[in-house]
């Protein structure tokens, strides 16, 4: 099996960057691309009247998306590793599963959900893992304390 068609989610945490460097790393060496995807995480914020409240933390997470996915595409850039970015809409577990049917190959970190969001939604990670079409490569952030 080739792995030359790689997907790489990201939350913009730093939960994610080893996995990243890894995933840019991997795709170099075996001349292969990646697309890195954030999810805008809709769950947060669907049960909420849409003003401007709302319309603000939703600008935010946009553009949070856009710089972690941003942030990617700088590395693979710089390793010459050829990069695609995708924002996507969506409960992020869903999203990372209906694309990895057209991918070799899933990098990703544990996605930076802590305390009772983690419980709550469970791990990210673990959940693609059981799913996935997939092969999926998890990377245990290099955070100090692990």
């Amino acid at each position: 099996m080739e792995f030359k068609n790689i997907l790489v989610p990201t939350d913009g945490s730093e939960y994610t960057e080893t996995a990243i460097e890894a995933a840019v790393e991997f795709a170099k060496k075996i001349n292969g691309k990646i697309t890195a995807l954030y999810v805008l995480d809709q769950t947060m914020i669907a049960n909420m009247p849409m003003d401007t409240a709302v319309r603000n933390v939703y600008d935010s997470l946009a553009a949070e998306g856009k710089e972690a996915v941003d942030s990617v595409r700088v590395k693979a850039e710089a390793a010459g590793v050829p990069v695609d970015i995708s924002v996507k809409e969506g409960s992020p577990v869903k999203v990372i599963l209906d694309e990895s049917s057209k991918y070799d190959l899933i990098i990703m970190g544990t996605l930076g959900r802590t305390g009772m969001s983690k419980l709550l939604m469970g791990s990210v990670a673990e959940r693609v893992v059981r799913a996935s079409s997939c092969p999926v490569l998890v990377v245990r952030a290099n955070t100090a304390g692990n």
